[in-house]
């Protein structure tokens, strides 16, 4: 069993699921989720003799929730990592996982301070070194200046997202996680104008995918009715912020072990069909990587292939 505790780890104070002893091992989910987003790999982490830390990242849940865009900038978060690290353990270095947008946050953790991160794991979004131009630009150019509605785009704007998706929060969760899950149709996610919401065209489900029961729906509207979503949706809005700190590690690989897990069903995996082999891509900015691509697996790796993402990184953790 865990136990949750509020950790300060300098600018914020993270609530944090424990559980096991031994060497350190932090998880890091992405949006819209929280620490539950892991539930099924505490245990197997922990009975593998490990000390499973699994945060509520800055925004989220029961973590401090600060107001600023700025405040959810990419060094931040990263610094967010080193303290909970020197806390956790001050005198050895310890190992990554993180998931969506924890990929990102856990793949530059490692690249900025490799002497605190010994090995580093991420699920859906695979490392792609550090940026030439922001990502801001990059969506413009495929999506934006081809009106078309892209949904980080979307997020820009402060309080738009916000007023369409926080009154009926359960509806906005189930629409988004299952439209973008290995049980979704292929027409799932629609291709829209420019001006559209979120929402629009996101059919509702005729039942939710085995992964994902109404239990599990319940403690997420829960977390998010008292955290809302401008923390987690501020995160969107430092990419410019983000490129300008990670410039200063330009030329730098990831040199840990790495392990990337991804799905062929995930539009994250394949960074919006741009790439046909992330793994590939991966190795030449990871020079340690070892990847696995899930046959039909969407978006929220860990959640629907419990099993299998469980084993390939107990696997990994033993090579370590």
């Amino acid at each position: 069993m865990h136990e949750f505790q509020r950790i300060d780890v300098g600018a914020v104070t993270l609530r944090v699921a424990l559980a096991g002893a031994g060497p350190l091992v932090i998880l890091v989910h992405g949006f819209p989720e929280s620490w539950y987003s892991w539930r099924h790999q505490v245990a197997p982490l922990a009975d593998a003799g490990y000390r499973v830390a699994v945060i509520d990242v800055r925004g989220y849940g029961g973590s401090d929730h600060p107001h600023a865009i700025a405040d959810y900038a990419m060094e931040h978060l990263v610094g967010d990592l080193v303290g909970l690290k020197t806390a956790l353990s001050p005198d050895a270095p310890v190992v990554l996982l993180g998931h969506d947008w924890g990929a990102p946050i856990v793949w530059n953790s490692a690249l900025a301070r490799p002497d605190l991160f010994r090995a580093v794991a991420g699920l859906s979004v695979p490392f792609t070194g550090v940026p030439s131009r922001p990502f801001t630009e990059v969506f413009r150019a495929l999506f934006t200046a081809k009106r078309l509605f892209f949904y980080q785009e979307y997020f820009q704007e402060p309080g738009r997202a916000e007023a369409e998706l926080e009154p009926d929060l359960r509806r906005f969760l189930t629409l988004f996680l299952t439209s973008i899950s290995g049980d979704a149709p292929p027409d799932a996610w629609p291709v829209k104008p420019v001006d559209a919401l979120l929402l629009d065209g996101l059919a509702e489900p005729a039942a939710l995918p085995a992964w994902l029961t109404e239990a599990d729906l319940d403690y997420y509207v829960g977390e998010f009715a008292r955290s809302g979503l401008r923390g987690p949706l501020n995160r969107y809005r430092n990419h410019q912020a983000d490129f300008d700190w990670l410039s200063q590690f330009a030329g730098r690989t990831l040199d840990q072990p790495a392990l990337f897990i991804g799905g062929s069903r995930d539009p994250a995996s394949s960074l919006f069909g741009q790439v046909a082999d992330p793994v590939a891509l991966m190795r030449r900015f990871a020079p340690r990587v070892t990847g696995h691509i899930l046959p039909g697996c969407g978006h929220w790796t860990q959640q629907e292939r419990p099993a299998e993402v469980n084993r390939l990184l107990l696997d990994w953790l033993g090579t370590l």
